[in-house]
């Protein structure tokens, strides 16, 4: 077993030429006896020249470190040699007897074996001269006792060094007979144990969990999951410890060939003596093995890692051992009925978990001397999908190149790299074989050959734009990815067109060859595809195929997305998700003037969601995008900033909100012209702006005018003209005139009933609108009345935290607390300020005025103490938030100054009343309800 580049090792005198080699070769993992660690220190301090030159290893403890079990299930000869005959040359040195380094090393490859390891293609026969200190000093037999003589069993056809080069001889007439095998023996070139290796503790529950109650005879898994979860490597440690354990047969079969299983089963046949060793036959050889599995006494274990083939597989599965003493592992990125026929039990194997991925992480590096902070390597693993193809790479490469997790983690997500840049062919230490994109994407081209032919890589590409975590399987359903699909298939001249349906058979193909992951129970997220995946999918992409796809998926989302967007809650946050993810592969193609439809109907979604903040982040957004891309005057820029400044009301930013409008209405009246449907509907949002700011005379003065134009080009029982009129029977509320108020809001809850229904959100909102213009003029009972089932049917169409909902929630407080039943109010009250500050922020001045209002209620119940301390509050967050002169900052002092009044502060009521008075009157008239309960709480004051 002589090296390369160590063949003088037994001549060398200087000794620190192996310091250097040692310094130069990568230590890898080994698997020595088991008594070995007990015995390290003892070995280095035998030999100090050993101990100096592995300046890595300066004890026993960091010297077992490198060579313990469960680090790796094959050693590199080359270490192990390197490092016995350096022990055996000091020891000759020392006795001045001859070197022993032959002999211990067949003696430790032989102990290898008997505990169970694998020796790859070594064979040396251990001479019973080797020294008993030596044997003792690696952990060897006691004195007195022999080691088995036994030479170590070979594997069939796995790689590894040899002792010495073959001598060419002539071949003999006839051939001796062939050795019974031993046991244990292996066939087949088993993986080594990976480093770092993690237990996988949820999958085998699940082995075990298959394997309770079965026969024995019946005991076949099925590893079945996406490329690069690590199934060869699970199924290894199976083989590995089933070796350990005693199992006589172990054999490994690389399956993706239906030919190399025949051939592997034939070897094994010849091997066991089961057939000729001169037999050319090897499918009958094949199938003589498959029947000595069926009837032999020995146990045995067959592994057939990655099937690809089912349909030329399915002849080969391992029968049922009679004697209940046979095993089957299999593992494949197929996912179908087949493989779970004939009593197999398909056990899905997925991603590390995110303790898995961090705790591979920490294990890795740590071992290599890299000590990152936990935090780091959980961010990395959840970036690399916690794949452990992509760990391992990853962390080669970061022991490498010596860089930390969070210095790898910027370089992946740089988009300007390939995953060939950050997980390059040499970071492969665990032998994965492949480049990482090339293993994830292993099965594409057979499922591109596969029904529907010429499919698969099309869906992949339009899979791997959308959201890994998951999008709607009726996206495949839809009429724009059927088209899609039927275009891909008509490129292909030997294809022929694809059939109706094309999409969703696609979908399937890519499920059944592991792919991505097609599953129901997942449901708005059923199809899932790992991200490295979709990011080598891209890679591979031409650019010239992206607008097509880009094209396709965008149309797709916007067909499948519900008109009302109260009615998921769920499938609308993924669609979104989706879009976004959309956007981020497109960039400016989705800008195209086909595919935008789905950025904008996104920001609607988020605005009538309630999700107010996000809304107003988003459209600022797409507003500057649409301005770079389209111009400052495009008409779908100035939506988008009509857009923002709408959602910036709802956000409780007013004066933002008006700035914007007064720009949008500018521009189209100028580029439009006054009558044209656009502009009129900026001068609506205009006024609503103004009424929320205060300014209720312009609101109305235009609001009017907007009713006017409605009715005249639309029609009196429009939706649109009833929007105006409901706009304008608030402003009139606002304004003081109530009856007027009231005489439109019926009006529009009538229309909206007969045309709409009665579960029409715009209906709720006019019965909403009505109970309040009832409460302004006294009729509080009826007000009572339509609030409780407004709140009902909130809660049931939009759910219980939708800013609307919580709304209605808040104006039923208000009117039980006029009604007399101010206990209820504040239960309603004191969950309104919650769920406001929660949902909308304590700043907003929906959250300010409710706790306004739940100050009266603490006040009606007695409380003023509580209710003084809320209302000073309330009054100077008005006066920050929306100006000293707004109405809701004139009524909150008022509030206070009554509030005063009742805890006996008189003089400090009437000097806040008089300004309320004087404030009201000028700010909204003399004859403004608000003016008139001003003046009649300071003549109160005063009469106290």
């Amino acid at each position: 077993m002589a090296g390369e580049w160590w063949s003088d090792l037994r001549e060398a005198g200087d000794w620190s030429q192996y310091g250097k080699v040692l310094g130069e070769f990568r230590v890898r993992y080994t698997y020595p006896t088991l008594q070995l660690r007990e015995r390290a220190d003892e070995v280095l301090d035998h030999t100090p020249e050993l101990k100096r030159v592995l300046g890595a290893a300066p004890s026993g403890t960091t010297f077992c470190n490198h060579s313990s079990s469960n680090r790796g299930t094959a050693p590199d000869w080359r270490y192990v040699e390197l490092l016995l005959r350096i022990a055996t040359r000091k020891h000759a040195l020392l006795t001045k007897a001859p070197d022993q380094g032959d002999a211990l090393v067949g003696w430790w490859a032989q102990q290898h074996q008997r505990l169970g390891g694998s020796i790859g293609t070594f064979r040396v026969t251990a001479s019973p001269d080797v020294p008993q200190e030596l044997i003792e000093a690696f952990g060897g037999p006691a004195a007195g006792t022999t080691p088995p003589r036994t030479p170590p069993t070979e594997t069939v056809d796995g790689p590894g060094p040899v002792a010495e080069p073959a001598v060419p001889r002539p071949r003999p007439a006839a051939p001796s007979p062939p050795s019974p095998a031993v046991a244990p023996v292996l066939i087949g070139s088993l993986p080594t144990r990976a480093s770092a290796f993690q237990d996988r503790t949820g999958v085998r529950d699940k082995v075990d969990r298959a394997c309770e109650g079965r026969a024995t005879t019946a005991m076949t898994q099925v590893f079945s999951g996406g490329g690069g979860v690590g199934k060869s490597q699970l199924a290894a440690s199976y083989a590995h410890q089933a070796l350990a354990a005693g199992t006589e047969v172990v054999v490994w079969v690389d399956a993706a060939e239906s030919d190399q299983i025949t051939t592997l089963y034939a070897q094994a046949a010849r091997r066991l003596e089961v057939a000729s060793t001169g037999s050319e036959n090897a499918e009958s050889d094949a199938r003589a093995f498959m029947d000595w599995l069926s009837t032999t006494t020995r146990s045995w274990l067959v592994v057939l890692d990655d099937l690809t083939d089912l349909d030329a597989a399915d002849a080969w599965w391992p029968p049922p051992a009679l004697t209940g003493n046979g095993r089957v592992l299999a593992t494949t990125r197929r996912r179908e009925a087949l493989l779970s026929g004939a009593g197999r039990t398909v056990i899905p194997v997925d991603t590390y978990t995110p303790d898995e991925a961090a705790a591979y992480l920490h294990e890795r590096l740590t071992a290599e001397g890299i000590t990152d902070p936990p935090e780091d390597h959980a961010a990395l693993a959840t970036a690399l999908g916690h794949l452990p193809l992509a760990l391992s790479h990853a962390a080669a490469y970061m022991i490498n190149e010596g860089v930390s997790s969070s210095e790898y983690l910027d370089l992946f997500t740089d988009s300007t790299r390939r995953l060939v840049d950050v997980m390059p062919r040499g970071a492969d230490t665990e032998r994965y074989g492949r480049e990482v994109a090339a293993a994830l994407l292993l099965s594409l081209d057979a499922a591109q050959k596969s029904d529907p032919v010429g499919l698969a890589t099309p869906a992949l590409r339009l899979a791997a734009v959308l959201d890994p975590a998951g999008h709607p399987r009726t996206l495949w359903a839809s009429a724009s990815l059927d088209a899609h699909m039927r275009a891909q298939r008509g490129e292909q001249a030997d294809s022929g067109p694809a059939p109706t349906g094309a999409a969703r058979s696609a979908l399937r193909l890519l499920h059944r060859y592991g792919l991505l992951t097609d599953d129901a129970r997942n449901g708005a997220r059923a199809v899932q595809i790992h991200a490295l995946t979709a990011r080598a999918a891209l890679e591979i992409t031409p650019p010239t195929e992206l607008p097509a796809i880009v094209d396709a998926a965008a149309n797709a989302l916007v067909e499948i997305w519900p008109e009302a967007d109260h009615t998921d809650r769920e499938l609308h946050a993924v669609l979104r998700a989706n879009t976004d993810v959309l956007h981020t592969h497109a960039g400016d193609l989705l800008w195209h003037a086909d595919r935008r439809d789905v950025l904008y109907r996104t920001g609607q979604n988020l605005s009538n969601t309630g999700l107010y903040a996000a809304a107003a982040i988003y459209w600022q957004r797409l507003a500057a995008e649409s301005e770079r891309l389209l111009g400052s005057e495009h008409p779908d820029t100035v939506i988008a900033w009509a857009n923002l400044a709408a959602s910036y009301g709802r956000a409780g930013r007013t004066e933002e909100a008006i700035g914007i409008e007064e720009r949008v209405v500018a521009v189209r009246e100028r580029l439009l012209g006054s009558d044209h449907l656009g502009t009129v509907r900026g001068w609506a949002n205009l006024a609503v702006s103004y009424g929320h700011a205060g300014r209720v005379q312009e609101a109305v003065g235009i609001e009017e005018r907007v009713v006017a134009v409605r009715e005249r080009l639309l029609g009196s029982e429009h939706p649109d003209t009833a929007i105006a009129w409901a706009n304008l029977a608030a402003s009139y509320g606002r304004a003081g005139r109530t009856e007027e108020a009231i005489g439109i809001a019926e009006r529009v809850v009538a229309v909206r009933e007969r045309l709409l229904g009665s579960d029409h959100l715009d209906t709720v909102r006019g019965w909403a609108n009505l109970a309040v213009s009832y409460g302004h003029a006294g009729r509080v009972q009826e007000a009572v009345g339509i609030e409780e089932q407004v709140m009902a049917d909130r809660e049931r169409l939009l759910g219980p935290d939708h800013p609307d909902t919580v709304l209605a929630r808040g104006n039923l407080s208000v009117s039980y607390a006029e009604a007399g039943r101010v206990q209820e109010a504040i239960g309603i009250g004191e969950r309104v300020v919650a769920d406001r500050e929660r949902l909308l922020g304590s700043d907003h001045p929906d959250t300010v005025r409710a706790r306004g209002n739940l100050a009266v209620s603490y006040a009606e119940a007695g409380r003023v103490q509580e209710a003084i301390g809320i209302e000073g509050r309330v009054v100077a967050d008005c006066e920050r938030l929306l100006g000293s002169d707004h109405p809701d900052t004139v009524r909150a002092r008022g509030n206070l100054a009554v509030s005063y009044a009742e805890a006996g502060r008189v003089q400090e009521a009437i000097g806040m009343g008089e300004q309320v008075v004087a404030d009201s009157e000028r700010l909204l008239g003399p004859d403004h309800p608000d003016t008139v309960r001003a003046r009649e709480n300071l003549a109160a004051m005063r009469d106290e």
